[in-house]
C-alpha cells in the first residue's frame, strides 16, 4: 500500500492483493444460489407489490416505463454493480469497506448502519400487521366484510357504517387510530403482541447470520413468485381484469413532461434495489473472491425490475375486478331506484340495458329521474381510486378479496406473500447493521452471535412500541417517507465519491479484473465517473426544492371531520416537523463528523510533530486501525 501527501489531501492507493486480515477469517455462502436469492429477497420487497403499480398508475401508465427503464440503466445498475463489487473485494461490512479504501469515509459506513436500524424499525411494523390480517384470514366471513354490531344489539357501529366495513377494520379495529398525531393513545396489545412475534420469526431466521438466512431464503424469497403467478391466473379470468390491464398499460404521454415523473422513477429504482442500505455490501462480502460480480448485478437488478412489472399485472387485473364489481354495485343501486319509481312492466331493467333505459325514461319524464338523484356511476372513477403503500395491502386488495370465489384462500396467500417479501427485505436490514458492528470490533470476541441477534432484536422491538400506539400509524409514514429518503441519495452520493476520488477508478478497474478476469466497460466507468453522480445531485436537488415548496401534511381518521369518512388533511406540527428534519440529518451525520475528526486528528498530529510509527499500517498514527 502506497500513501501519498499533497497539501491537506490523502490520496490511498491499496495494491490489487491487499485485503485486511479480518476479511480472510469472513464465512461464506454455501452456494451461489443462496447468495444471489438473498440479494433478490433483499431487493424485491414491498415497493415491488404496492408501489411500482401506483406510479404505473397515475404517471401515464405504460409511459411511465420510459423513465423508470433510464433510472434503471443510468443509476440503479451502476450503484448495484459499485456496491457488490467494492463488498466483494474488500470482504468487509459497509463501515469496513469505506474505512479501507479512506478513514475520512468511515461516515459513510455508520450512516449506512443507522439508516438500516431506523428502517427496520418501522419494517417490521408493518410485517405485524400483516400477521394480524393473515390470523384473521381464516374466519369466515372475513372480519373486514360487515360492520360489527354494537353491544347493545340496538345496530352497526355508527363509525363503521359512516365509512365501509373494510376501512373500520383497518383504521379501528387494526390501527385503532387516534384522529391526530399529537394524540399518542396507548399500546394496542394486539400489535405489540404481533410486532414481538414478528421479531422472534426475524431473530430465527437470522440466529446465525448467513448460516441461516442461506436456509430461509429459499422459501421467503421464491414463495412470493408461485402466489404471484397463482394470483395472476386467478385474476386473469375475473370479470374486470381486461380493464385494469388496460388502465395500467395505456400511455399518457403527456405525463412525462411533468418533472415529478422523472423524479419519482428515479427514487423508485434507487429504493426498489436496496442500495446505499449496507446489506448488499455485506451479503457480496461473504462471496469468493473469483466471482463474476458484474452477471450478478444484472441478474438481481433486472429480475428486481421485472418483478415489479409482473406484480403489476397482478394487482391491477384484481384492482379491474374490484373497480368492475363497484361499478356494477353502483349501477344496481341505481336500477332499484328507477325500477321503484317507474313502471317498466314485464321487462326489466338490467346493468346490460341500463344505458337505454336511463335515456328513455329521461326523455319520458326529466324531471322525475332527475329527482331520483342518481349517483354518476363510470367504470374510469372506480379506476381511479388505485392507492399505494399501506391503503393497497390493507384497504384495496382487501375489499377486493371481499368479492373473490374463495375469498379466504385468497387473504391468506396474499398476506403469506406480503410477509415473505417483509421478511426477506429484514434479512438485509439486520445485516447492515450487525456486520458494521463486527467490523468495528467494539463487541467482545467471546459473546456469541446469537445473543448479540437477539440483543439487537429486543432493542428493535423497543423502539418499535411506538408505532403500535394509536398515533403509530402517522409515525410510521414519518419514518417511511423521510429516513428512507434524502439520507440514501447522500450516501450514495459519496459510495461514488469515495470509489472516484479516494480509491480511484484505476484500482477499482483492477480489482474488478481480479474478481471477474475482466475490466469494466467504458458505459460503467462513464456512469461511475459521471452520470450516476450527476443523476444524484439533480435528484437530491429537485426532490428538496419541492419538499421546501409544499407544506408537509398527513391524512388523519377522524369520525368527527365534516367530511368523514374521508380523511383529514392536517399540517405538521412545528415539533413534529423538527423531527422529520432530525430524521434526515442524524443519519448522515456521522459523514461530515468523521471526516472532520480525521482532519483534526491528523492536523493535531502534525503540530505536535509526533514521531511516525514504525507499524505496517500507515493509519497507526490517525487513531484508525485497518483491521476494522
Amino acid at each position: 500500500m502506497a500513501v501519498s501527501e499533497n497539501g491537506s489531501s490523502v490520496t490511498v492507493e491499496t495494491s490489487a492483493e491487499e485485503r485486511p486480515k479480518s476479511a480472510e477469517e469472513r464465512p461464506k455462502w454455501d452456494n451461489k444460489v443462496q447468495y444471489l436469492l438473498t440479494c433478490i429477497g433483499f431487493a424485491v420487497g414491498l415497493g415491488n407489490v404496492w408501489r411500482f403499480p401506483y406510479l404505473c398508475q397515475v404517471y401515464g401508465g405504460g409511459a411511465f416505463l420510459i423513465p423508470y427503464l433510464i433510472a434503471l440503466v443510468f443509476e440503479g445498475l451502476p450503484l448495484l454493480y459499485l456496491e457488490l463489487a467494492i463488498g466483494q473485494r474488500l470482504r468487509l461490512g459497509s463501515i469496513g469497506v469505506w474505512n479501507s479504501i479512506s478513514p475520512y469515509l468511515g461516515g459513510v459506513g455508520m450512516a449506512s448502519m443507522m439508516v438500516s436500524f431506523l428502517v427496520g424499525l418501522y419494517y417490521n411494523t408493518i410485517l405485524a400487521w400483516v400477521l394480524w390480517y393473515f390470523f384473521h384470514s381464516f374466519q369466515d366471513p372475513l372480519p373486514w366484510s360487515e360492520c360489527p354490531v354494537k353491544e347493545d344489539l340496538s345496530g352497526y357501529v355508527q363509525e363503521c357504517v359512516d365509512s365501509t366495513p373494510v376501512n373500520y377494520f383497518w383504521y379501528r379495529q387494526t390501527l385503532n387510530v387516534t384522529s391526530n398525531i399529537e394524540t399518542n393513545g396507548s399500546l394496542q396489545w394486539w400489535l405489540v403482541l404481533c410486532l414481538a412475534t414478528a421479531w422472534c420469526i426475524v431473530y430465527i431466521c437470522f440466529i446465525r447470520g448467513i448460516e441461516t438466512i442461506g436456509k430461509a431464503v429459499y422459501i421467503t424469497a421464491t414463495f412470493p413468485y408461485l402466489v404471484l403467478t397463482i394470483f395472476l391466473v386467478q385474476a386473469l379470468t375475473l370479470p374486470g381484469a381486461t380493464e385494469g390491464l388496460i388502465y395500467l398499460f395505456t400511455p399518457n404521454w403527456e405525463l412525462l413532461k411533468n418533472p415529478r415523473v422523472w423524479l419519482d422513477a428515479a427514487t423508485q429504482i434507487f429504493f426498489s434495489l436496496s442500495l446505499a442500505f449496507g446489506g448488499l455490501i455485506a451479503f457480496s462480502s461473504y462471496n469468493a473472491e473469483k466471482n463474476n460480480c458484474e452477471r450478478d448485478t444484472l441478474l438481481v437488478g433486472c429480475i428486481n425490475s421485472a418483478t415489479s412489472l409482473y406484480a403489476s399485472i397482478s394487482i391491477f387485473a384484481i384492482l379491474g375486478f374490484k373497480a368492475m364489481t363497484n361499478y356494477n354495485t353502483c349501477l344496481q343501486g341505481n336500477i332499484l331506484a328507477l325500477t321503484n319509481a317507474f313502471d317498466v312492466g314485464d321487462q326489466n331493467i338490467t346493468v346490460e340495458n341500463y344505458e337505454s333505459w336511463l335515456v328513455s325514461l329521461t326523455s319520458s319524464d326529466e324531471t322525475k329521474v332527475s329527482s331520483l338523484n342518481l349517483t354518476k356511476c363510470e367504470l374510469q372513477t372506480f379506476l381511479d381510486e388505485s392507492v399505494s403503500g399501506t391503503g393497497l395491502a390493507f384497504i384495496v386488495f382487501t375489499e377486493a378479496v371481499i368479492s373473490m370465489p374463495g375469498s379466504q384462500v385468497w387473504a391468506i396467500l396474499f398476506f403469506i406473500m406480503l410477509f415473505s417479501l417483509g421478511l426477506s427485505s429484514m434479512f438485509g436490514n439486520l445485516e447492515g447493521v450487525l456486520a458494521p458492528l463486527n467490523d468495528l470490533k467494539i463487541l467482545p470476541k467471546w459473546v456469541p452471535s446469537e445473543l448479540i441477534s437477539a440483543t439487537l432484536c429486543l432493542i428493535s422491538l423497543l423502539f418499535g412500541l411506538v408505532f403500535t400506539m394509536g398515533s403509530g400509524n402517522y409515525w410510521l409514514e414519518i419514518f417511511n417517507n423521510y429516513v428512507g429518503s434524502v439520507s440514501l441519495l447522500i450516501i450514495a452520493f459519496f459510495e461514488l465519491i469515495g470509489v472516484v476520488a479516494f480509491r480511484g477508478m484505476k484500482q477499482f478497474s483492477d480489482d474488478i479484473e481480479f474478481m471477474t478476469g475482466k475490466r469494466p466497460n467504458l458505459f460503467w466507468r462513464v456512469c461511475w465517473m459521471g452520470i450516476s453522480p450527476a443523476l444524484l445531485v439533480v435528484i437530491l436537488v429537485a426532490y428538496v426544492a419541492v419538499q421546501a415548496t409544499t407544506v408537509p401534511t398527513y391524512p388523519a381518521w377522524n369520525p368527527d371531520y365534516v367530511n368523514f369518512p374521508q380523511t383529514e388533511v392536517l399540517p405538521y406540527p412545528d415539533w413534529v416537523f423538527a423531527m422529520c428534519v432530525l430524521l434526515v440529518a442524524i443519519p448522515v451525520a456521522p459523514i461530515p463528523i468523521v471526516a472532520l475528526y480525521r482532519l483534526i486528528q491528523r492536523y493535531c498530529c502534525r503540530s505536535k510533530a509526533v514521531e511516525p510509527s514504525r507499524s505496517s499500517n500507515p493509519y497507526a498514527n490517525e487513531g484508525f486501525n485497518m483491521d476494522t
